[in-house]
Parts: structure tokens; sequence; C-alpha cells
């Protein structure tokens, strides 16, 4: 098959995926053209409806059809713990874990000053605004463990102390099941640190 130009934009297109290089643009541009028509136009309609339908959560930002998110429009939510997260993503993940009962507020990314994402970049104007408003007891910072998020994380932890509220971090460490000569240094640092009585 030769290139066209409608080819090669379909490639570029599919390059803004997260992982996708040239390479692999080109076998999925190659494979929905030549053998899954019926899925590229079922991919294309249901990529037309989200980008038309969703968009964020008023309290919490998260990608939501309403308003208010099913996690923020739920009233057997705990309004007093909020769980601070970087992504929608994110959300998602510790929803999956059915453990938490709290709401969120999702940041959209992670303060890094070389980049130009600063405070007002990550919406902490609002989740200020929610501190001080609604009934928060605890914020639990879930950011991931990098030199951002973690820079993040204490960032947020100055703003919740200043007005009085408990603030917790994920624990960090050694995955259920894991064996300590599989893990790294870092991780098993972490797990050092942050050990707990038994």
């Amino acid at each position: 098959m030769i290139d066209t130009p409608v080819i090669r934009e379909l490639i570029e297109a599919l390059r803004c995926l997260p992982g996708v290089g040239p390479k692999s643009a080109q076998r999925m541009a190659y494979h929905l053209l030549e053998h899954g028509r019926p899925e590229a136009r079922r991919l294309s309609q249901a990529l037309a409806a989200a980008v038309e339908k969703v968009g964020r959560c008023q309290m919490c930002r998260t990608l939501s059809e309403e308003s208010l998110c099913s996690v923020c429009g739920n009233a057997q939510r705990d309004p007093s713990q909020i769980c601070v997260v970087e992504t929608p993503a994110d959300v998602y993940a510790v929803e999956q874990s059915a453990m938490y009962r709290g709401r969120y507020f999702v940041l959209l990314g992670r303060l890094s000053p070389l980049d130009g994402i600063g405070p007002e970049q990550l919406g902490l104007d609002l989740l200020e605004r929610r501190l001080e408003q609604d009934e928060v007891k605890e914020v639990i910072l879930a950011t991931n463990a990098t030199v951002e998020g973690e820079a993040t994380a204490y960032y947020i932890a100055e703003m919740a102390r200043a007005r009085g509220i408990r603030t917790t971090r994920l624990a960090q460490g050694v995955p259920l099941g894991g064996e300590l000569e599989y893990i790294d240094g870092g991780t098993l640092a972490h797990a050092l640190v942050g050990r707990r009585d038994f």
C-alpha cells in the first residue's frame, strides 16, 4: 500500500496516542484500512461522540458527561475526604480498588516549573476554595512517586495544613506478592521509611 495524503494524515493522527510511534501508527492505520473497516467506523463514531459529549466535572474536574460526575453527585460519598490525583485515569484506578468512599480533585498534571506548570495551571485555587468552603477533614495525596509528583504533594500538604486539615499520602513500597530481590532500590527505600507497626 502506498502512502497517500489521507493515509499519512491518519498515521500522524494516530501518533497523538501515548506510546504510539511512527511504526505503530502505520501498523494501526494499515490494519484499520485493510481488515477493520467496520471497527474503524465504530471507532470514529465513538471518538466523535466522546469528544462532543464528555467534559469535566465542575467539582472534581474528572471526565464526565454531566456537570457533576457520578462520584460528586453521589450523596453516599464522604465529603470530608478529598483524594487528590493527577489524571482522570487515576480516579478510575482508585475506584477499581473499591476501598475509597470519599471524593476527588483532579489536578490534570503536576507542578513542573521548568515546563511552565505552576499552581495556577493545576487549578490549585479551585482546590483551595473547596478546602475553605467544604467540610473537608482529610486530604489524601495520591500523586505519582516522581520528583514533580512529590513536589506537588508537598505543596498541597502545606495548603491543607495551613487550614488545619489532616493530610495523608498513599503508602508506597513493596507490592503485594512482590519478591524483594526484584524490587528496585528506590521502592524498597520508600517501603523502609514508610514502615508501620505490625
